[in-house]
């Protein structure tokens, strides 16, 4: 499973990373602004993009409601989200993203989620951490919440290497438009 894995993620960041360096960001967020219209004033979760993300910070920064940002409290732990404003005060933590440097949490019912890869079943490939995975069977443990991958529609494939505890998006959200699973 791990051979397989990285190999689709191998594949998936040279597609990201041509998709990046074509400017779709703008595209994207335009989708994305519309698609959560409906979730507005609810507690969101987005998050800092590092290397080729899409980048969500302007619809984070235009939201009604509370924001945070991930905040990874060690390996084999669900994340926590630190709440972000606009213009706050950031530090780096692990992997080079950005955090806010204090900050009450924000527990989100809303979650922008950040991918390599996706496939047309709505489920996702990370970085191999399972942080996602884990904070999403407890956010949706404890009551509903809304799960969308935000990506280039380039990151799409056929096929994901699956184990069982790979929680499925609700939806994708890319410069293309929304899919909506389940």
């Amino acid at each position: 499973m791990n051979a397989a894995k990285a190999a689709a993620r191998k594949a998936a960041f040279a597609r990201r990373k041509a998709a990046f360096q074509s400017g779709l960001d703008e595209a994207a967020q335009e989708v994305l602004t519309a698609f959560l219209a409906d979730y507005a004033g609810k507690p969101l979760a987005g998050y800092m993009p590092i290397r080729s993300e899409i980048d969500p910070v302007p619809v984070m920064a235009g939201w009604s409601g509370p924001v945070g940002v991930p905040v990874i409290a060690g390996a084999g732990l669900p994340l926590t989200f630190r709440r972000w404003t606009p213009g706050g005060r950031m530090i780096e933590g692990p992997f080079k993203a950005m955090i806010p440097e204090s900050g009450e949490d924000v527990i989100p019912e809303v979650l922008i989620v950040p991918l390599v890869a996706f496939d047309g079943l709505g489920y996702r490939l990370g970085y191999g951490g399972g942080f996602y995975d884990r904070t999403l069977e407890g956010l949706r443990a404890r009551g509903p919440v809304l799960a969308v991958g935000y990506a280039y529609a380039a990151q799409e494939t056929d096929a994901l290497p699956l184990e069982p505890t790979d929680q499925p998006l609700d939806a994708i959200v890319t410069e293309a438009g929304v899919r909506v699973f389940g």
